[in-house]
């Protein structure tokens, strides 16, 4: 059955480098990928490293604004006591 869930080249990196699985662990965790998936996203990743990892740090600068312009509705109820 295919995976619904469209997996990036930089999710694949950030299990492997930042959660330290290795090809095999991230091939059984999200069977869905195969382990040439993950070694063309690895070798693609260490081809382009400089850009994805520019593209992630955009990515977290845009989702701290949002977090920014967008308080958490939790936080408003415990504030505003509702």
């Amino acid at each position: 059955m295919p995976s619904l869930y469209r997996f990036v080249v930089q999710d694949i990196a950030v299990w492997h480098e930042q959660m330290a699985m290795s090809p095999d662990k991230i091939v059984s965790a999200h069977p869905g990928i195969t382990l040439a998936d993950v070694h063309a996203a690895l070798a693609y990743y260490f081809d382009h490293t400089d850009e994805i990892r520019q593209f992630m740090r955009d990515d977290d600068t845009f989702a701290e604004s949002l977090r920014g312009e967008t308080p958490s509705k939790l936080i408003r109820k415990l504030v505003s006591g509702d």
